[in-house]
């Protein structure tokens, strides 16, 4: 009995670590970290930009942001996309606004494959 409990509890085990062996996929997406202008912050006059800190490197060819007013128009001035130096950071020009609330729109691909979308508003005084 002792004899066939020992091959149980090897092949077991065994398999056990043949499990823990094999790769397994890292099933991650990119979220903002942080941003310029923040989350719902109110800002003394037109920042340059909206920037955009993922936590994870973004694929440039599927990644998004845009900017609206409160009329929906687009008020980016380049279309915007990932930095060429930090592929964590999403990022569009914008032209100088006048006092209003905007909402940022991303969509973004992780370079694992995951997609992720989001938007937020910041209000310029």
């Amino acid at each position: 009995m002792k004899k066939n409990t020992a091959k149980i509890l090897f092949v077991i085990c065994f398999l056990a670590g043949l499990l823990l062996a094999l790769p397994h996929p890292v099933l991650a997406h990119a979220f903002p970290d942080h941003s310029e202008p923040r989350v719902g912050s109110v800002v003394d006059g037109s920042p340059a930009a909206v920037r955009i800190w993922f936590d994870g490197a973004l694929e440039p060819a599927f990644t998004t942001i845009a900017v609206k007013d409160a009329a929906g128009r687009d008020v980016g001035r380049d279309g915007g996309g990932v930095n060429h130096d930090d592929p964590t950071l999403l990022e569009v020009e914008l032209s100088q606004l006048p006092p209003g609330t905007y909402r940022v729109y991303w969509d973004v691909l992780a370079r694992d494959g995951h997609r992720t979308k989001g938007d937020y508003t910041f209000t310029i005084k």
